[in-house]
């Protein structure tokens, strides 16, 4: 009767880590494709892979501890069920020889993904599959206004279209396409050493499984040919600086029969002299003189897309900073959710180059001046009385 732990070099107290280990060394140690002549190796190989299926489960090497190997006849494929060294099929002691190694169980990386590559059940390997075309990247330019109204810009792109003359297919006829020779139309070729079988994509026809004898004259056997076309975007209102538009479709042609890629457009908005924009809203600073935040106006303020102009009116005694708001004057939202309104920031301008009657009005002024002309003035000077 076979011990498993002798097998592995191990005591029986070995820990999951040091079983591993020890699996590991011995399996690249006999491993059929470094002893492709030995059949002593690979009888051991198997010897190794049957005592770490057991032991690095830890309910099958409890039972193994108490009652020996043959309780695990017909557990779990081990013993007389006809697998390879135990294991119910070739296929599971590969799975646990790659688990091994790869660390992982199922899916991209682990044991699984390089069991696919020896089997050639690798996505794509040997086979010709369907893959959409690549995208393309292309920038616009466009004022404000058309940036809040909305406009449709024409733009030239190159793209790698289908070869109307061999329909994609690279041959100057279908009678210039043959069968591969050395792949035999299977796109992979085979090898098996031991009980592994391995794969790989032909390296003549790259995994088509077809050979062309003479190219297409237009497009030279690329099955693709560059064309510069015109294409019409739709700017909806309201887009900012730096969005993106996809337009589905107008990227290179696919391979394989996939989908042609995608056309993105990045927007550009060039700068307004006298508007800027806050997410939905417009902005405009507007300067008025010392007298007019004072007593108080009123002033005519252009529309971002109208020529009739917004009548504001200044409240007596407004501050520099101070912002009014014009509803519905903004930008229009580009997914459709209202407009923003027109933000007015003031700013009060503080009069210079005076004249010599100017000055001495100021300075009349000045005299007459009390705490309540200047609030927020005398505020601060209280404030200030603590450091001195």
């Amino acid at each position: 009767m076979t011990d498993y732990y002798e097998v592995l070099g191990l005591p029986r107290g070995a820990t999951q880590e040091e079983i591993k280990k020890a699996y590991r060394k011995l399996a690249l140690k006999y491993h059929p494709d470094k002893n492709a002549d030995n059949p002593e190796a690979e009888k051991k190989f198997k010897e190794v892979s049957e005592s770490y299926e057991v032991l690095s489960d830890e309910k099958k090497r409890q039972m193994y501890d108490q009652y020996g190997s043959d309780a695990l006849k017909g557990a779990g494929g081990m013993g007389g069920n006809g697998g390879a060294a135990g294991f119910s099929s070739m296929e599971e002691a590969l799975h646990t020889f790659m688990g091994a190694f790869g660390g992982g169980g199922r899916g991209p990386g682990g044991g699984d993904a390089i069991f696919d590559s020896f089997f050639g059940q690798e996505f794509g390997e040997g086979q010709e599959y369907a893959r959409q075309g690549v995208s393309k990247k292309a920038q616009l330019s466009i004022s404000f206004e058309d940036a809040a109204k909305g406009i449709e810009k024409e733009l030239a792109v190159t793209t790698n279209i289908e070869c109307s003359s061999c329909n994609g297919n690279g041959a100057r006829s279908p009678q210039d396409i043959k069968t591969c020779t050395t792949c035999h139309g299977s796109g992979q070729l085979h090898q098996s050493r031991g009980f592994f079988s391995m794969s790989s994509s032909c390296p003549h026809c790259h995994g088509s499984g077809k050979m062309i004898t003479a190219s297409c004259s237009e497009c030279h056997g690329a099955g693709k040919v560059k064309k510069k076309q015109r294409v019409k975007v739709p700017i909806p209102a309201g887009i900012d600086d730096g969005m993106r538009l996809k337009m589905t479709g107008y990227g290179d042609a696919g391979e394989g029969g996939g989908p042609p890629g995608d056309l993105y457009v990045y927007i550009k908005v060039k700068p307004h002299d006298i508007f800027a924009r806050d997410g939905d809203d417009v902005t405009l600073t507007l300067p008025v003189s010392l007298t007019e935040a004072a007593l108080g106006c009123k002033k005519d303020l252009p529309r971002l897309l109208s020529k009739k102009p917004v009548r504001l009116t200044i409240p007596s005694g407004t501050q520099t900073g101070k912002i009014l708001r014009v509803k519905g004057e903004g930008m229009k939202n580009v997914h459709g959710h209202g407009k923003g309104d027109l933000l007015i920031h003031v700013h009060v301008e503080t009069p210079v180059n005076l004249s010599s009657k100017q000055k001495t009005m100021l300075e009349q002024f000045q005299e007459t001046e009390k705490g309540l002309n200047s609030p927020e003035r005398n505020s601060f000077l209280e404030k200030m009385k603590i450091f001195f």
